[in-house]
């Protein structure tokens, strides 16, 4: 069973390689907004597993399709002759200035690759576009049009009615915003092309949801590592035996707070690679703290007030959490909760009061036993594990946001990751479920209390668990 080809091809500058990064999954797709950036076809591979799915070939815009046609219709015989016609001008101006897009648009498609002809959904529709996909019909191959509105939808039914006339196949699918069910509702499309091509696109979506789910475990995976590492994570400096510890706490509390960040930008980093987005651009710091909840800093007083809990809701789930045994969250819906669905909700602002429970570092001041002879005595002030309860849960909540944005992001976004924290409703995720943040809370705690124990990492996987269905909770919303 060979893996179905489909080769995107159309009018320069209409989204073409923004198709073939959506459904190749593949950020390295060239993509710009001047006209001839694809200068060659080039194929792109939807790999799981290390198995190839379906295969997107991006191509060069028509450049002279009124002239190609004149050709072809000055040469014709027969109607039947018209797929050997179009390959044999592609065979005698393969190589040539002239023709140069045409042939390297032309030859997948000869070579047996089905046709995504795809236009720009926010344009009218003209005459210009009527010799591209006459040649595309005398190729005699499988074909499909894909209107991809790059600005408004104004002109979608025009296309429609005229698309209609040249293939069996129309769809409206923006390469941009399409999320996860819209392209393996395009996928299944794709295998109407073809009777040969049915089955493997059926595996192609059967194998992609599949992926999709280890994805989430993988990332579910990556977020619980990085809370318990943050909750047991401790820094510390020797000093001499008679030197003030205390003028050692800033310098040592902003080196155990740039490790926190590390630990999130790292986890961070391997979300985005379990989805393979390799390229997202990120803005400096600066800009970030004004612009983003989510690239903003860890600490800023916004976040803190965005994801973490009232001293009250802790208060209520340290009560609750001794009830919560089990590590298995109940996946329905409709608990009550105060997190972060509510903040990120209408009622952002003052309904919750005050969010930002004391912070602590924890400084504890160690004696390191001397050897007297050897000057060696002396005393260490060790930073963290912090007690602040809230912690985990800004942490956990900056994850979500970060997990719903890559999760949801096609691979042919190229812009910057930004949550304007002034359009809250951007976020749109689900308040926690009453269990899920007690099971937290009681995990929460028996992980401070297992910090500096290799026991610790015995509740990853519980952890994991919780962490995954939130995730899950958060896709469906």
């Amino acid at each position: 069973m060979s893996a179905p080809v489909f080769v995107v091809v159309g009018h320069p500058n209409k989204g073409k390689s923004s198709i073939v990064s959506t459904l190749a999954q593949d950020d390295r797709v060239e993509i710009a907004p001047d006209p001839g950036t694809t200068m060659h076809s080039r194929g792109f591979p939807m790999r799981v597993d290390g198995r190839v799915l379906y295969t997107l070939v991006d191509t060069p815009g028509f450049q002279r399709p009124r002239d190609v046609l004149r050709w072809l219709q000055q040469h014709e015989t027969s109607v039947v002759d018209h797929p050997t016609l179009v390959q044999r001008f592609v065979e005698q101006h393969a190589g040539s200035s002239l023709y140069d897009a045409e042939c390297r648009l032309l030859q997948p498609i000869i070579a047996g690759g089905g046709i995504l002809y795809v236009v720009d959904g926010s344009v009218p529709f003209g005459s210009e576009y009527e010799p591209e996909m006459e040649i595309l019909r005398w190729t005699g191959r499988s074909s499909m049009a894909l209107i991809n509105p790059i600005g408004q939808e104004r002109y979608i039914e025009q296309w429609e009615a005229a698309l209609g006339q040249y293939f069996k196949i129309v769809r409206v699918f923006n390469a941009m915003t399409a999320e996860f069910e819209k392209r393996l509702e395009l996928l299944r499309a794709f295998g109407q092309l073809r009777e040969d091509w049915r089955q493997p696109m059926e595996v192609a979506v059967a194998d992609l949801v599949n992926e999709r789910t280890r994805q989430r475990h993988r990332a579910a995976d990556a977020i619980a590592r990085m809370l318990i590492e943050m909750m047991t994570l401790t820094v510390a400096k020797t000093i001499p035996p008679q030197a003030d510890a205390k003028a050692y706490y800033d310098v040592l509390e902003e080196e155990y707070k740039q490790k926190l960040r590390d630990l999130e930008r790292t986890s961070r980093d391997q979300v985005q690679g379990i989805y393979q987005h390799y390229q997202i651009q990120r803005e400096d710091a600066a800009a970030a703290l004004v612009n983003s909840v989510v690239e903003g800093d860890l600490f800023a007083q916004e976040t803190w007030r965005l994801f973490g809990q009232t001293k009250w809701r802790l208060a209520m789930l340290g009560a609750a959490s001794g009830a919560t045994v089990g590590g298995i969250v109940d996946a329905s819906v409709g608990g009550a909760s105060v997190l972060l669905g509510t903040v990120l909700g209408a009622t952002v602002g003052g309904a919750m009061g005050w969010y930002a429970a004391e912070w602590s570092s924890n400084f504890r001041l160690l004696t390191l036993p001397g050897m007297d002879v050897l000057g060696l005595s002396g005393k260490c002030v060790q930073c963290g594990p912090t007690t602040n309860r809230n912690l985990p849960y800004v942490a956990l909540g900056r994850a979500r946001w970060h997990h719903r944005l890559i999760a949801r992001r096609t691979h042919a976004q190229r812009h910057v990751i930004r949550l304007d924290p002034g359009q809250p409703q951007a976020g749109g995720m689900p308040p926690l479920e009453e269990r899920e943040e007690r099971t937290l809370e009681h995990l929460f705690g028996r992980i401070r209390r297992a910090a500096g124990s290799e026991r610790v990492w015995d509740m990853v996987e519980e952890l994991r668990i919780v962490v995954q269905q939130v995730l899950e909770h958060d896709e469906q919303a």
